[in-house]
């Protein structure tokens, strides 16, 4: 984290440990909404086309942090986080007809992500 800490970020950028706390709660939501989604899938309850979110969501998830810190590429992890961001809300439609909870379940990771686009959108800028 010693790059991202020189690099210019807004006023209101949470303190590098806030996003260690707020993953910490969100994998788990993360993960009993879109298993419970992909067990029904694989159950044949529910179309498999609604998987198409979930899956481009999770790779686009776990490719933020290498490219932000591996590659240290800002534009490419604000492209990145929008398709997580988009995933996210796609997903959530996908899921409603199927299982409402589950979808409404991801409500702060869509919060979450909201933030973190603007967030990487204004580091991008002030980077630039």
């Amino acid at each position: 984290m010693p790059w991202y800490d020189t690099i210019a970020k807004p006023s209101w950028a949470p303190a590098a440990p806030v996003f260690g706390v707020v993953w910490s709660i969100l994998y788990p939501i993360i993960f009993v909404a879109y298993g419970y989604v992909i067990f029904r899938i694989a159950r044949g309850e529910i179309p498999t086309v609604v998987l198409t979110p979930i899956v481009v969501n999770l790779i686009a998830n776990f490719a933020f942090t290498p490219i932000q810190f591996g590659l240290r590429n800002n534009l490419l992890a604000a492209i990145d986080i929008v398709i997580v961001l988009i995933t996210i809300a796609w997903s959530m439609a996908a899921i409603w007809p199927h299982s409402p909870w589950a979808a409404v379940a991801l409500g702060p990771y869509l919060v979450w992500v909201s933030i973190a686009t603007v967030l990487q959108l204004s580091i991008v800028y002030l980077n630039r």
